[in-house]
């Protein structure tokens, strides 16, 4: 089958192993904008500089905007220094009015620099004040371009929280018309995803411009430091301890006094989080039901990768077995294919592919005229194309092997260059193109 590569809207691999590894598994655009980066003229400059084999963009970072202006931390330093700031508390406290218009200054900035909506992870400082958030859907509003907002708590799981999560989305796109994209939804609202699924469903047919991402997979991932891996925060999102992996040793956390010595030696460490059974069938139920939902688009959230002895090699290829990651990183576009296409039938490839390429960019051509020529096979259009087998295409990947490369794919081009020739990545391609406003 020829098709229209794949569009991830949710990938924090910035390195050329790691667009390597989401090559195999059909992307041929990875955009970080769940968490974005900011100053974002600085993330241009470096992807640039250092080539790339799939196509590259961000959103403005609220959260790295935030360390700076509120947690006085250093602005910038990439993903990684925002990674190991995420449990930092000097940036989740409440901002003053003064801070708050910094803030919008340097996302406008970053705006005007080419970032592609504003990325807002208030999941990860849940007690600021809602006019913050609103305000920020307000900015994002007037200057026409999406937030990609990585949702607060549900008052099901902190009954004072300030706001409920999915109800504050779906009260920004009301009350300022904003494009709200609410990312991974099963990642955060877990076995009350039917309730937030049935708001968003309410949002849209009154109007609202709101549209949801999951991934097939029943684990998280993120810096074993950030706010809702707290022990005395665990109950909260459902999780015990044990359902913690610390990925640099791969151990599951023993006991609480364990994971405040990892939080306090090593925050920014990854660490994966099982807060759905994907052999209970309940469980995955409910991770189908969301991946169904008409209006969800797939985004991998895929992860950067962990080298466990000694410094990453950006350039190493095939990867080594030392380097681990979530397995979402190099399998999930083919684990639908595989699952709700072939096994189930629950989807036709049409309409696979379509939540891969076709709706992401949909969601951004609004505001991104350079996605109108993506997601299609169309004359005229970017020659960003995959050609895959249905009946073998296939995610490989699991949490003890989770490296390993999709299978099925004989060719991936990115703007007419191939990355993956005859089913082998092609070293040389450095094809990638930046995406900007």
């Amino acid at each position: 089958m020829v098709a229209p590569g794949f569009i991830d809207m949710h990938s924090h691999s910035h390195t050329i192993a790691g667009h390597r590894l989401q090559a195999l598994d059909g992307v041929t655009t990875a955009l970080d904008l769940e968490v974005g980066l900011s100053p974002v003229a600085s993330a241009y400059r470096e992807a640039a500089g250092e080539g790339r084999p799939l196509n590259y963009g961000f959103s403005a970072s609220w959260a790295q905007a935030r360390m700076a202006v509120v947690g006085g931390l250093l602005h910038g330093g990439g993903f990684g220094a925002a990674l190991d700031a995420l449990g930092n508390e000097s940036w989740q406290k409440e901002a003053s009015a003064r801070q708050v218009d910094v803030l919008l200054e340097v996302l406008r900035a970053d705006l005007a620099a080419g970032a592609l909506g504003i990325g807002v992870i208030v999941g990860y400082a849940p007690r600021i004040r809602p006019e913050e958030y609103l305000a920020v859907s307000r900015l994002a509003a007037d200057t026409a371009v999406p937030t990609y907002t990585h949702a607060r708590h549900l008052v099901d799981q902190i009954p004072d929280i300030p706001i409920d999560g999915a109800e504050e989305i779906a009260r920004a796109a009301g009350e300022t018309g904003v494009h709200a994209h609410f990312c991974h939804v099963t990642g955060t609202s877990r076995r009350y995803t039917d309730r937030v699924m049935a708001l968003m469903e309410r949002v849209m047919a009154e109007g609202g411009r709101v549209s949801t991402e999951g991934y097939p997979y029943g684990a998280g991932m993120t810096s074993i430091g950030a706010y809702f891996l707290d022990p005395d925060m665990l109950g909260a999102s459902g999780l015990g301890v044990g359902d913690i992996v610390y990925a640099p040793t791969g151990e599951h956390i023993a006991d609480p006094a364990r994971l405040r010595h990892l939080r306090a030696e090593d925050p920014g460490g990854l660490a994966i989080m099982h807060f759905l059974d994907e052999t209970d069938p309940q469980d995955q139920a409910l991770i189908d039901r969301t991946l169904l939902f008409p209006a969800t688009v797939i985004g991998s959230d895929a992860m950067p990768l962990t080298w466990l002895t000694g410094p990453g090699d950006a350039h190493a290829w095939p990867l080594p077995p030392s380097v681990v990651t979530h397995p979402r990183t190099a399998g999930t576009f083919s684990k639908v294919l595989r699952r709700y296409v072939r096994e189930l039938g629950a989807l036709t490839w049409l309409e696979a592919v379509a939540r891969c390429s076709y709706l992401p960019a949909s969601i951004l051509q609004d505001s991104v005229p350079a996605m109108r020529r993506k997601g299609r096979v169309q004359v005229g259009c970017d020659a960003d194309l995959i050609v895959f087998d249905p009946h073998t295409v296939s995610d490989q990947a699991t949490y003890r092997q989770s490296t390993r490369p999709s299978t099925g794919y004989e060719h991936v081009m990115v703007g007419g260059v191939s990355v993956v020739q005859d089913g082998e990545v092609c070293l040389d391609a450095m094809p990638g193109r930046p995406v900007r406003r």
